[in-house]
């Protein structure tokens, strides 16, 4: 932690800590175990990868973007997105089976002539 100033380790320290305590606020029923950083910003900041950053808190490397970090738990937060995408998918198919194709006049192919299609003036 030499290489980076002390000003910049002690405000990402905080951060990190904000974070998991946020994380574990919103999902009590997690174990948050690391924080997950691009390689380029753990050797940038002189810290290494497995190095214990917080309480518990270990600091891995996972390819993700500059600049951001992401805390890493044992618990699936994909299950809630999946949910609400079923939920999306469900709505959306529901609402096409309330879409039904109504023919003027009521009747089927062959028994009703339909008008001429609508074209601009020219």
């Amino acid at each position: 932690m030499a290489e980076a100033g002390t000003s910049k380790i002690a405000y990402l320290l905080e951060r990190l800590a904000q974070g998991v305590a946020a994380h574990d606020r919103e999902n009590p029923d997690h174990h948050s175990w690391g924080i997950g950083m691009s390689h380029f910003d753990i050797e940038r900041l002189g810290l290494e990868e497995g190095e214990q950053i917080l309480p518990g808190i270990v600091l891995q490397a996972d390819g993700g973007v500059t600049g951001a970090f992401r805390v890493l738990c044992d618990g699936d937060h994909n299950v809630e997105e999946e949910e609400a995408e079923e939920e999306i998918i469900d709505a959306v198919a529901e609402e096409a089976r309330e879409l039904e194709v109504v023919r003027p006049g009521g009747g089927r192919e062959g028994e009703q002539e339909y008008p001429p299609p609508l074209r601009p003036p020219f």
